[in-house]
Formats: structure tokens, sequence, C-alpha cells
């Protein structure tokens, strides 16, 4: 029997800058693009707009010198791609089988799509301590945060203490990059010897205004609605003592995970689970006809502007191949 099903000629998946860019630039295009939007998680940390819904004011993206707040940016971007007759349908992808064409997707909603080409811009969700104040100060904008780049300058933090949490080379290049705005500058480590390369230890260690306390976990952040984070309670895992740390700021740099365990495998990524793309000039996945934007392929830059610059040139690439395969 025939499988009269609709066939999109594009579907995105995915709701951060990469997702969004690619559906203005599909839909511009009469590409007709779908966008998988998701919802939220049980957790609350895969949710429409991405990572920028937890932060409340972005400074470095180019066209906003008063800077934006984060949520408010996602919904300019969904409401930009809108404008040209992106759809958008608010469930999660769950699975995908890109086996043979068209490809198939099933989501949490009960629903099954069919597509000709399909762009993954689904992100990275940041690594964290699961710790109740964490999330409490994290997403109310208050002193927690996973991103020193993206966070870094703001006046909160200039001139005052901050900690950077984690051993490896993302923690050191936190804890040195922050060295231009705090003072001092603690990473918190719970092992007595640090997991990053040798030269980014040897940085980190010969750097006056860092100071590293090691064999420590984090119990507790501390603060108030006013004045945000003020210290985090430590415990040192060998001797159990607890002492506070007097804080403006606590930096995560415990890694990210790239939302990819949805596609099942089907198409190749690194050891850490990032999308790796055949020519890096390029977006196309493995899969032919399957192209991958934002931090979902990026484990190196993480930033909003370099996400929607890969979000265009997945679409390009997009509205190209399916030129060149003849799909009107």
């Amino acid at each position: 029997m025939a499988d009269n099903r609709e066939t999109e000629k594009v579907v995105v998946i995915g709701s951060g800058p990469a997702a969004w860019t690619a559906a203005i630039y599909a839909a511009r295009a009469n590409l007709d693009p779908l966008v998988y939007e998701g919802q939220p998680t049980s957790d609350n940390e895969m949710i429409p707009g991405g990572q920028l819904m937890f932060t409340t004011e972005v400074e470095n993206y180019p066209g906003f010198p008063e800077g934006i707040d984060g949520q408010k940016m996602m919904a300019d971007f969904r409401a930009q791609a809108q404008r040209f007759d992106a759809r958008i349908a608010s469930a999660n992808v769950t699975r995908v089988d890109f086996s043979k064409r068209p490809f198939t997707l099933w989501a949490d909603d009960g629903g099954e799509r069919r597509a000709r080409a399909v762009i993954v811009a689904t992100g990275a969700s940041a690594n964290w301590l699961g710790l109740e104040s964490e999330q409490y100060f994290r997403k109310a904008g208050l002193g927690v945060t996973a991103c020193a780049t993206c966070d870094g300058a703001f006046p909160r933090y200039r001139g005052k203490p901050i900690a950077v949490i984690g051993g490896g080379d993302a923690a050191m290049e936190e804890a040195i990059y922050m060295t231009r705005f705090s003072n001092p500058v603690y990473i918190v480590h719970r092992r007595d010897q640090l997991r990053a390369s040798k030269i980014m230890q040897s940085r980190a260690l010969t750097n006056p205004d860092i100071n590293v306390l090691w064999d420590s976990v984090v119990d507790e952040v501390l603060g108030d609605d006013t004045n945000g984070v003020t210290a985090l309670k430590l415990r040192n895992v060998k001797t159990s003592d607890v002492r506070e740390l007097s804080v403006s700021g606590m930096f995560l740099a415990l890694g990210h995970t790239p939302n990819t365990a949805f596609l099942g495998g089907q198409i190749h990524t690194n050891e850490k689970g990032y999308i790796t793309l055949p020519d890096p000039s390029r977006t196309m996945t493995s899969v032919s006809g399957v192209f991958a934007a934002g931090d979902v392929a990026d484990a190196v830059y993480r930033q909003a502007v370099v996400a929607a610059g890969l979000g265009c040139k997945a679409a390009i690439d997009a509205e190209r191949w399916l030129t060149e395969q003849r799909i009107e």
C-alpha cells in the first residue's frame, strides 16, 4: 500500500539561536520548515529557547548595545521565524530513523513526521552539581553560571572574589579568564590533583590571582534575592570539615553533554557525544541530508553568535542539497 503521509522538505530540531536562524533562512528560501522547539523536561534543563533562557542579560551579541534579556532574545528569534511562516511544534523529538529516505521522526506528543532533510540544532546542556540552591541562583540570574565568556564581565563580579568549580582544562580556562575581572579567583576541586593538561595547570597554578582549594566540594550555595550569591558552603572530602567561602559568584566548569541521545547512534559523534562533520567547512553530518548546527556540533565556542552563524550555514547547505537532489 502506498504511504500517503505528507513529507516535509525540512525539519529543524531545536529552539536556540542555531535552530531559529536555520528556520528563518529555510523559510525565506520557501522550504516551509517545521520546527520542533521541544517542551520542558522533568528537570527543566531542556526547554524551548535552550541555555539562553537561563541568561538574564546577553551583552556580547552584536546589535544590542545595551544588552538584551536572554528570554526576550529567544522570543524575538522565534517571532522572526514565525514572520516568515515557519511552522512550530511544541514537542520533543524522541527518536529518528535515518536509515532510509524520506527520514522519519517521532515526537513525545505522539506525532510522526517524514522529512527530506533534517537540521539537528538541539544544543548541549551544561553539567551541574545538582544542588537545589545552585539551581535557584542560576535560574534567577543571581550569580551561578556555566559560562565565564558570557557572564564574567558583569558588574556583579568585578573586583570581587568568585569560585570556579572543576579540575579540567575548561576550569583552568574559566579561572584564568575571570582574573581579568575578579580577585581572588578560587578553583574548587574535589581531588588533590587537577585533571587539566600540564600546560593549563601551569598557567593556572602560577597565576598569583588564582587559589586552588583542594579536596573540596560545594554542599550549598548561600545568598539572598537582594545580593545574589554571597558564599559557598564547602566540605573537605578527606576531613569532612565544613567552611564558608565568601564569593560573589560560582562558575561551573564541569563540561557539557550534547543533546544527541535521541539520535540513537545513527549519526557519527565523538567520544563525548558531539556530532562530527566529515567536512568541517560544511554542516552535513555522516548521513547525507542530515545537517547539524550550534552547540550540538561545537564543543569549543558555545556562543550564541557562533550558533546563529552555523544555523545559517545549515539552512543554506540543506537548500543546496535539496536542489542537487532535485527535491522541490
